[in-house]
């Protein structure tokens, strides 16, 4: 019995640990963009970071943002290919502010409520 449950755990633990990705990845994403890159560069920084994502999850990720009025987009003609540039908007600047308040607060509550903050 106990060898059925231990996938059943892996599989709960993985649903979760991709919930809780998925909203660190709009702040990691927000926060790499302070300084103008194209995807292929924000994808490498992000995977140095620890975070890795898929092309097929970042590039919706990123029309969203920008569709959301926080983040700017240019093309323009680098080594002979034409790349998407991005950056934070002046409110994508702001909610990067306001965000990482958020996620400051309730990490430390976290903290406070696992007893792991002594």
């Amino acid at each position: 019995m106990r060898d059925t449950a231990v996938p059943i755990e892996e599989d709960l633990f993985e649903k979760l640990r991709v919930e809780l990705r998925r909203g660190s990845l709009v702040l990691a994403v927000l926060g790499a963009l302070r300084e103008e890159r194209y995807g292929y560069t924000l994808r490498t920084s992000l995977e140095e970071a620890g975070l890795p994502i898929d092309e097929g999850a970042l590039y919706p990720l990123l029309r969203r943002l920008e569709a959301q009025g926080l983040l700017t987009s240019e093309w323009r003609e680098e080594a002979k290919r034409n790349k998407r540039f991005y950056r934070l908007s002046p409110d994508g600047l702001e909610i990067l502010a306001r965000l990482l308040g958020e996620w400051n607060a309730i990490s430390e509550s976290i903290l406070r409520l696992t007893g792991k903050d002594k």
